[in-house]
Formats: C-alpha cells, sequence, structure tokens
C-alpha cells in the first residue's frame, strides 16, 4: 500500500455495526493497524471488550458500546460516541446482520422479522444517526454489508434473507444517487466468508446446509477487510461503489 493510500485510513474515525466477530471484528482489527480510530457496536459487549483490549495493546485507538442495531436510539447513541470520543465519523460500516435458512413453508416469521430488523432496518438506522453528521461535515462514507444473495436470489432456503439483501443494494444505491457528491457509498457482496453468519439458521435441515457450503467454500474473513480498506483508502474523489467477492471455487 501506498503512503498515500495509507494516509486516507490513517486518522479516520470509522463506526462498525456487528463488531464483536466475524468481518466487523477482522475489519476492526485490520484498519486499526492502519491508523484509523474504531468504535465497534455489537450486543456482546465482553467480546467487544476484549477485542478493543486487544487493539490498543496493539497501539490502536478504539472504542466499543453494547449496541442492538434493531434499536434506532442504541445505534444513534454509537454513532454520537463515536463523534464524542474522536471529534468527528468518517466511515460508517453496516455490518451486523442474520442469515437463517430455511424454506418458506416452515412459515418462520420470527425469523423473518428478525432479518428484515437487523439486515435492512439496522442499515437505515446507521444511515440515520450518521447521515446529518456526514452532511454538517461535508464529507463521509457509508459501507453497507450485502451478499451475493442481494445479486442472486438464494433459493430454495435462503429467500427471504436474499430480500434483505437486494434491499441493501436498493438502499445504498439510492443513497449514492441522493447524497453522493461529497458523501460516498459502498456496497460490499461478500461469498462464503468466515464468520458467524453461517449459524444463525434454526432449521436443522438449513443449518446442516449452510455447514456444508461454508466447509466446501469459506475463504478468511481478512479478505472481506481488505476490500473495505482498498474502498476506504481511496482519494475523496473516488467513490468505489460495489465490490463483489467470492471464493474461487464458488460457483454461486
Amino acid at each position: 500500500m501506498s503512503s498515500v493510500l495509507a494516509n486516507n485510513i490513517s486518522g479516520k474515525v470509522v463506526v462498525i455495526t456487528g463488531g464483536s466477530s466475524g468481518l466487523g471484528e477482522t475489519t476492526a482489527r485490520h484498519l486499526a493497524s492502519l491508523g484509523a480510530s474504531v468504535v465497534l457496536g455489537a450486543r456482546r459487549i465482553d467480546k467487544l471488550e476484549a477485542i478493543a483490549a486487544d487493539i490498543r495493546t496493539a497501539g490502536g485507538k478504539v472504542a466499543v458500546q453494547a449496541t442492538d442495531v434493531t434499536s434506532q436510539d442504541e445505534v444513534k447513541a454509537l454513532v454520537n460516541l463515536a463523534q464524542e470520543r474522536f471529534g468527528k465519523v468518517d466511515v460508517v460500516i453496516n455490518n451486523a446482520g442474520l442469515m437463517a435458512i430455511a424454506p418458506l413453508a416452515e412459515t418462520r416469521v420470527d425469523e423473518w422479522d428478525r432479518m428484515i430488523d437487523i439486515n435492512v432496518k439496522g442499515l437505515l438506522y446507521g444511515v440515520a444517526a450518521a447521515l446529518p453528521i456526514f452532511q454538517e461535515q461535508g464529507s463521509g462514507h457509508f459501507i453497507n454489508i450485502s451478499s451475493v444473495a442481494g445479486i442472486k436470489v438464494f433459493s430454495p432456503g435462503g429467500t427471504v434473507y436474499s430480500g434483505t439483501k437486494f434491499a441493501v443494494r436498493a438502499i445504498a444505491e439510492g443513497l449514492r444517487h441522493e447524497v453522493g457528491g461529497k458523501i460516498r457509498s459502498t456496497i460490499i457482496s461478500p461469498g462464503a466468508v468466515e464468520s458467524e453468519l453461517k449459524h444463525g439458521s434454526s432449521d436443522a435441515q438449513g443449518a446442516a446446509f449452510v455447514k456444508d457450503f461454508y466447509q466446501q467454500n469459506e475463504i478468511p474473513s481478512e479478505s472481506v477487510a481488505r476490500a473495505i480498506a482498498y474502498a476506504i483508502e481511496q482519494p475523496a474523489d473516488v467513490d468505489i461503489n460495489e465490490i463483489v467477492l467470492r471464493p474461487t471455487v464458488q460457483e454461486f
């Protein structure tokens, strides 16, 4: 990485939801190592505090707060913490997600509701919290984690999950169109990547399918962290709008 690009990460303040494991954790560690101040939210404060201790030991800057992205107030409080602790907010990574795989005929409505609340409304709460700050600053960057399942419907079993990830892509693209110019918008659409996402299915058949699929395909979460860093490190006049990355062996 050139020093010019590295400097486009160093000193930036990055908020990450779903920061206690998987993509969120790995991205936080990676960006902190490049000089960003990271602000992590997730429900499991013990996990967040352990990650924060590691980052501080390595010389990084970090703040954490217990955050349930289904609560607008908690997401707003997380973004406000970043502004209060570090004086600004440069990037918001809407990463928290749930993937519950089951046939529609199982009518697991509670899981449908949870996926919509976390994957769609959680993202919107992140936008609502940060957009006024970005507009006042005249700069900012939203990074929204979608999926290859937001490009091709992952069915049978992943129909509702795909619906939420199609929504992520639609909202993120509309956001770019509405506020682009000074505020950047990036969609990250990964394939099978090592994270806790694969453990979200309560349906036994769906869980077994996902476990097998990931065992055959998954790549390390660092793959996504590098893609996110690439989007952030670009000069302010360059907006990386979408990155799709899959394991080489993944067909879907």
